[in-house]
């Protein structure tokens, strides 16, 4: 539940479960070592079989498009 609406990805790359390791916005964790982010792949890809995939976070300034679901799909495998 401490992930829940949340940017889990520095808790998970990091194995901290901190309140300060979560964010409740856009992080481009550009300040993880390569370890780190080969983490945060892993998890990523063990999400992916397990759900559906319904949305990402927005950067600061970045306007939300509306996608329809053959479009959203497309566009996030476009993104890996």
């Amino acid at each position: 539940g401490i992930f829940a609406g949340r940017d889990a990805s520095r808790g998970l790359a990091t194995f901290c479960l901190d309140k300060d390791a979560l964010r409740d916005e856009y992080d481009d964790l550009s300040d993880l070592n390569a370890v780190q982010m080969e983490s945060v792949r892993e998890w990523e890809m063990q999400f992916k079989e397990k759900y559906d995939y319904v949305g990402r976070l927005l950067k600061p300034g970045e306007e939300p498009s509306e996608y329809t679901d053959e479009e959203d799909t497309k566009d996030h495998n476009k993104q890996d």
